[in-house]
């Protein structure tokens, strides 16, 4: 009830500022430039408002309102390919923060020399889900290596994977005896700060294999909550892809990390481009896209999913 009065308000807010952008546009008709440059800027504000209002009436899943479950994986490319999954964790931290939405990272494992080899995380705000859904599959990076002496160009490689957030009122029975329950020592900086006590928890599914692990918390109980969270997650969306035979399949279908299975490249040389495989889209401002800038990836992405939606 809350979220509908908030769009109605949302909704009133639009409509009177089109009134006033008219009222506006009348009287700087026949007034000076000042008037006309500040017409123009709330244009642009109220643009961008219709965009995402948009935006939000291509979410049609029940799903793409929840917050959003992601895992960056590096891929083929070693200390390269963990470095790009720590610049895409940043790129997604920035993309959040322009969103209003808050993160949450529940577990985390560093590189051998850099970056890191895979982090998850929760994504929590007003359709996180539906906007970052577009995200999942594997993710290329062409640069200079910083960690390569002779500067030579390479190619690297990581995944990312996002599931929605499953409420609480959705049933899902999950059997002591169909998972293990292993307690490790949380990673820490180190010093007066280092967790001394293993209260980090990483669970296995054995009917499925899945594997998840936290170890933020610093009691063992709370990890243990949130790793069965994050558990109940994967295994409905495991359940949701069994029924959904034309939507794209997260586990079975995403091959590896590596050549030929990109949706999505980063080209900081020879040239600057950032060109989306499925969608076409193409952005070749690399550095506005590092820091969070994707919403003509995520516009593309919806528009693609309303023509196959329309054509099946």
């Amino acid at each position: 009830m809350n979220q509908l009065r908030e769009e109605q308000v949302h909704l009133q807010k639009i409509e009177q500022s089109l009134k006033d952008l008219k009222e506006l546009a009348e009287m700087a008709e026949a007034s000076d430039d000042a008037l006309w440059k500040d017409l123009m800027t709330q244009v642009a504000t109220l643009t961008t408002e219709l965009k995402s209002l948009d935006r939000e009436t291509k979410f049609t899943e029940p799903v793409d309102k929840d917050d959003a479950l992601v895992t960056i994986h590096a891929g083929a490319g070693g200390t390269e390919s963990c470095d790009w999954a720590e610049m895409l964790m940043r790129m997604y931290e920035r993309f959040s923060e322009r969103k209003g939405y808050t993160v949450e990272v529940t577990d985390i494992q560093m590189g051998d020399q850099a970056g890191i080899k895979s982090i998850t995380f929760f994504v929590r705000g007003h359709y996180a889900y539906g906007t970052l859904k577009s995200e999942a599959g594997v993710h290329r990076l062409v640069r200079i290596s910083p960690f390569d002496a002779n500067k030579r160009r390479h190619t690297s490689f990581a995944s990312c994977d996002v599931l929605p957030d499953v409420n609480d009122d959705i049933e899902i029975k999950i059997e002591e005896k169909d998972i293990r329950v292993d307690t490790y020592r949380a990673h820490g900086a180190g010093g007066q700060h280092i967790n001394k006590t293993d209260s980090a928890i990483r669970i296995t599914h054995f009917p499925t294999g899945l594997v998840v692990a936290c170890q933020n918390q610093r009691s063992q109980i709370k990890n243990r909550e949130k790793a069965m969270q994050i558990l109940k997650i994967r295994l409905y969306e495991l359940e949701l892809d069994k029924r959904r035979q034309s939507q794209e399949k997260r586990y079975d279908e995403k091959g590896d990390i590596a050549w030929g299975n990109q949706i999505r490249s980063y080209v900081f040389m020879p040239y600057q481009l950032v060109k989306d495989h499925r969608t076409g889209v193409e952005v070749p401002q690399v550095d506005k896209v590092m820091d969070g800038e994707l919403d003509d990836f995520v516009d593309g992405w919806l528009e693609h999913l309303a023509t196959v939606k329309s054509k099946g």
